[in-house]
């Protein structure tokens, strides 16, 4: 059996398939929310409620939150040993796969793994490491939006509809939006903030608190620091039924006390609404979508629960969200049906998810100086953000210099126009013949599948010389044998939609009609075929598509 894990930020949870559906897995404490804390003692790792309560007497020996830097440097020292975020995730996951075995009496060694949207590939990897440390066959990484989407049914709704998915946890943020099209569930767009969750919220409280009582919170030790924040967490959560809270903390036996507002503590988390906002109107941006054009705004994360966050998400769309499966569990719900999927039950209905890349992938470029010149460390974008996957662009690269005999193709990814603020995923070297630097032009090609393989080709256009970099990414660990099979089915997407058929067979029909007319009739011509290749020029599929459709009845008239 593959189990779906919604591996949280602030908790975790697990769920399975079974006979009446997707259902979540307790815990041994009885709990459906596992809190994703490690706490250690000497050669004793606990996780869960226990790591919780031994972070508010222990806090220099725990360690929660660690979500944010996967796929980064980070360390955490606990105990006297350092633990990296991937080593402390997997405490977290083996203790979720224990919970599952006991609950099903059977060895479960495969799952399906949610991790935010916006995760970039460097965190993805993170996380199947992490799973792969717990004892655990990483059968598909799930976008958590995607997973959300599948919890809720959106695949089985009659109707075609845009449905943004809004999932506020406890340390992440993602916006995404999904069109639904009978058995298809095509994601849009996503943007969101790896730093930004329910616990930002509660540091805002806290803060409020020591600004009133006049505490000095960095002087604080750890100890008393954790029964701060524990006590400003309390506070958030009263603000459900409480226009007022009263934060009452113990320091150095000295109680400290300070009523609070719900305005008075809206006004101060404007910053971190502003925050929420930008991600929301950077998706409906690329998605080239209004506010009106929202079919249906889900709730996802347990943040969503507090109220100034739903006032929000009410005001920004001007219609009620929909939060009818539990906002804490749909995402493991959703994971764990993903999973039946892959098992191919015969109970649940096959439904094709499609992904987008979710930052653009691009190559390092030099550029020329309006004195004269180059300026190195620039970016050329090939595969863009939010571009639905599988794709395949390319784009024309010249050397800097006559007789240059090297080019080198730096692969990154990221949203910064400068080199060194993007990731380096890879890269690779091809020889140049000598020759004037304006004919000595390369073809470099991006092949990007929804497993998160990205395959780089670069072609020397004078000798046809082609070198290729197959770069894995958070997915499935696959033979040299799958990945070439994999490639060759791509295969299609690689021929420049020039040069497809059926977009070619408008082009020669185009251009028979301009031969056979005259006057202002040739200029009508000229100018649709120049549109229908501007559209070509983009490399879009939607563009392309829309633009096809339009020729095509534009050249019936005419025919």
């Amino acid at each position: 059996m593959i189990i779906g894990i919604d591996l949280g930020t602030t908790n975790s949870l697990v769920a399975y398939y079974g006979e009446d559906g997707p259902q979540i897995i307790p815990n041994r404490l009885g709990g459906r929310l596992t809190p994703s804390v490690v706490s250690v003692e000497g050669e004793q790792i606990y996780v869960g409620e226990v790591a919780k309560e031994r972070m508010l007497t222990h806090p220099e020996d725990s360690a929660a939150v660690f979500k944010r830097t996967m796929g980064t440097d980070a360390k955490y020292r606990l105990s006297g040993r350092q633990f990296r975020s991937e080593e402390l995730s997997s405490f977290v996951l083996r203790s979720l796969k224990e919970d599952a075995e006991a609950y099903l009496g059977e060895p479960v060694t495969e799952a399906v793994i949610s991790v935010p949207a916006y995760f970039n590939d460097a965190r993805r990897k993170a996380t199947r490491q992490a799973g792969e440390l717990a004892g655990l066959k990483v059968e598909r990484i799930i976008s958590e939006p995607t997973a959300a989407a599948v919890a809720y049914g959106l695949y089985e709704m009659q109707d075609d509809a845009r449905v943004l998915v809004f999932d506020l946890g406890g340390g992440t943020f993602d916006v995404s939006i999904l069109e639904l099209s009978g058995t298809i569930l095509e994601v849009r767009a996503v943007a969101g903030d790896n730093y930004l969750g329910g616990e930002d919220f509660t540091d805002v409280l806290e803060e409020l608190w020591a600004k009133k009582t006049e505490t000095d919170l960095t002087a604080l030790d750890e100890k008393t620091r954790r029964h701060v924040h524990r006590q400003a967490e309390l506070g958030k959560l009263a603000f459900e039924k409480e226009k007022h809270v009263t934060i009452c903390c113990n320091i150095g036996g000295e109680e400290k006390e300070a009523v609070i507002s719900s305005e008075e503590y809206e006004k101060n988390c404007e910053d971190l609404l502003e925050r929420i906002r930008v991600p929301v109107r950077k998706s409906l941006s690329d998605a080239r979508l209004k506010l009106s054009d929202i079919d249906k705004v889900v709730l996802v994360g347990g943040a969503t629960r507090l109220g100034i966050v739903r006032r929000l998400v009410g005001r920004l769309f001007r219609s009620l969200p929909d939060s009818s499966v539990n906002p804490d569990e749909a995402i493991a719900i959703g994971a764990a049906v993903q999973a039946a999927m892959k098992e191919r039950r015969e109970s649940i209905r096959e439904v094709i998810l499609t992904d987008v890349c979710p930052f653009t992938l691009s190559t390092e470029v030099s550029i020329e100086r309006e004195g004269g010149g180059f300026e190195s460390g620039h970016v050329c974008p090939i595969i863009e953000r939010n571009t639905v996957i599988p794709a395949s662009r390319t784009e024309t690269l010249y050397p800097l210099r006559d007789d240059q005999r090297v080019i080198r193709v730096a692969v990154l990814q990221g949203e910064s126009r400068f080199a060194e603020n993007n990731l380096l995923l890879g890269e690779l070297e091809i020889n140049l013949p000598k020759g004037k630097k304006d004919d000595n032009s390369v073809d470099v090609t991006y092949t990007y599948d929804i497993n998160s393989l990205l395959e780089v080709q670069v072609r020397v256009n004078r000798t046809g010389e082609v070198v290729k970099q197959i770069l894995k990414g958070r997915e499935l660990d696959m033979t040299e044998e799958e990945i070439a099979a994999r490639m060759e089915e791509l295969a299609y997407l690689k021929t420049p939609p020039r040069e497809q058929e059926k977009n070619k067979l408008l082009l020669v029909r185009g251009e028979r009609l301009y031969e056979e007319s005259f006057g202002e009739d040739r200029m009508v011509i000229e100018q649709h075929i120049r549109r229908f290749e501007q559209a070509l020029n983009t490399q879009d599929p939607r563009r392309i598509e829309a633009a096809r459709e339009e020729f095509r009845e534009f050249l019936s008239e005419w025919d």
